[in-house]
């Protein structure tokens, strides 16, 4: 009877689920799209403007929120969120580079450039500040400016010969190995294609390396942090598209111009309808085509590797602090462990998770080549040992204390008391807060795409930077979590079944 009513429940919770997904999948599909009242440069003051954090169309549009023209400006991690909240009529218009803009309209029927540029800008490669490598990659881009490199590498992704000139690598990386950081979501300076950061970017420094001898890495990271980890010496130079300005000068140093460009401004297309895609559809082009659930389901091994060793690390911490607090509580000793842990725990539940995450990565191990994977276990790690600390703490705490007295009273000395007596009941009573805690440590890793890690939320991300739906990858990331999820619990409970029979044996 069991084995059946908890079939019928999952069967429940399937239905549930996918009538919940199609109810939400309808509801975004018969939104009403605000009409386009942005017609030229004149009419983005007083709007809602969507840009990229930390871009050139960030700084430019920073003055009109303080100019008195009620302009409100929508700051994104990603140049494709910006379009997909335009699309949704979530904002006004996006001020983003010309050619990004321009492959964006391209993809999407329903948006259009605007003729009427919004500022001229030119790229350039930033270094940190007195780094040798500057003079290196300089003259290498005069050379290829000269022998015509630079102009077919461009012509390859922007103009009438898009396809026809790619950059074929033919470098060992003879000198060593350079990184590059990058933001993989500014088509077609640098965007992922079959698994792979592509892009006029990703070329350029190809050549260069090809030229000087190295062999590249690209890092993908928010643009936003690409000053930081090239400043911090985490990458060797950073490359997306990136305009020079007076603010970015006082951190880091510059190359020479490789690339001129132009603010545009994207708006929706009151003369076209957006393009109606099947469900079925929208789901091949999603998840099937170029294999493009692979970015998920990497990113779920990752997201997995994390919680499950930043689990372990927490319960070790927070086992030991949680036992030097008790022993404190009962004893009065000792004061100076006691006194660490409290300061610990402190700190760690003081602080976001995000800001932990990256001091761990931009100043803890700065001048370290350590891997992502490891630096997320170790602040996932150090941020759950201070809550199952309390978890622990309040288990122990919980235990009437009589019990301890006895058990003195018969002569067992403190430790074996906490052995046989009070930590076997503790771990029981705590057992669902801990199970609470793992869930959320699982879910806290969506985090990890901020210091460039593919974890399972970044999977998705990708995909809705290639293919411009939202709707797919987040609810198969949801999806997943949420199995995820009901497994962890249902295990959980299992486990909470066999304590409580052998209590009753």
């Amino acid at each position: 009877m069991k084995k059946h009513s908890g079939k019928r429940r999952l069967a429940k919770f399937g239905t549930l689920l996918i009538v919940l997904t199609c109810v939400l999948s309808l509801a975004a599909c018969g939104s009403k799209v605000k009409e386009n009242t942005v017609l030229s440069a004149d009419d983005v003051a007083g709007k809602t403007v969507g840009v990229q954090l930390g871009t050139t169309g960030d700084t430019f549009v920073s003055d009109l929120e303080t100019d008195g023209s009620n302009t409100k400006v929508e700051r994104f991690n990603k140049g494709a969120d910006a379009v997909q909240a335009l699309k949704q009529g979530k904002i006004d218009c996006v001020i983003i580079d010309e050619q990004p803009a321009l492959k964006f309209a391209g993809s999407n029927s329903d948006l259009k450039v605007l003729d009427e540029e919004y500022a001229d800008e030119e790229y350039a490669i930033a270094f940190a500040k007195g780094n040798s490598l500057r003079m290196e990659i300089d003259g290498a881009l005069e050379e290829l400016k000269s022998d015509g490199t630079l102009d077919k590498i461009l012509s390859n992704y922007v103009g009438e010969e898009i396809g026809q000139h790619p950059y074929v690598s033919e470098n060992n990386g003879s000198k060593g190995t350079l990184t590059m950081a990058t933001n993989a979501y500014f088509p077609p300076y640098e965007y992922y294609d079959n698994g792979k950061v592509t892009g006029i970017d990703a070329d350029i420094a190809q050549a260069f390396c090809d030229k000087l001898g190295y062999k590249l890495v690209i890092e993908d990271m928010e643009f936003d942090s690409i000053i930081t980890a090239v400043s911090t010496g985490k990458v060797d130079f950073g490359m997306a598209g990136m305009s020079v300005t007076e603010e970015r000068k006082q951190n880091v140093d510059f190359s020479v111009s490789y690339a001129q460009s132009k603010q545009s401004i994207l708006v929706r297309d009151p003369e076209a309808a957006a393009a109606a895609s099947s469900f079925s559809a929208k789901f091949k082009a999603d998840f099937l085509d170029d294999a493009r659930y692979n970015y998920i389901l990497k990113g779920l091994v990752n997201t997995l590797i994390i919680t499950v060793f930043a689990a372990l690390i927490g319960i070790v911490i927070g086992f030991v602090t949680a036992m030097i607090r008790s022993a404190y509580a009962y004893t009065g000793k000792p004061k100076f462990l006691n006194l660490l842990a409290t300061l610990y725990i402190t700190i760690i539940r003081g602080t976001p998770t995000m800001v932990q995450l990256l001091i761990m990565y931009y100043v803890i191990f700065a001048s370290v080549n350590a891997s992502k994977i490891l630096v997320a276990v170790l602040a996932f790690g150090l941020n759950s040992g201070a809550y199952v600390s309390e978890i622990f703490r309040s288990g122990i705490m919980s235990i009437d204390k009589g019990q301890t007295e006895a058990a003195r009273s018969l002569g067992l000395p403190y430790g074996k008391t906490m052995r046989f007596v009070i930590l076997p009941q503790a771990f029981k009573n705590v057992l669902p807060a801990l199970a609470n805690e793992a869930i959320v440590l699982l879910k806290e890793t969506s985090i990890s795409g901020y210091i460039g890690l593919n974890d399972m939320t970044r999977g998705g991300d990708i995909i809705r930077s290639i293919t411009y739906d939202a709707m797919f990858p987040l609810f198969g990331v949801a999806l997943i979590y949420l199995v995820l999820v009901v497994v962890l619990s249902g295990l959980v409970s299992k486990l909470e079944r066999r304590l409580r029979a052998n209590e009753r044996k």
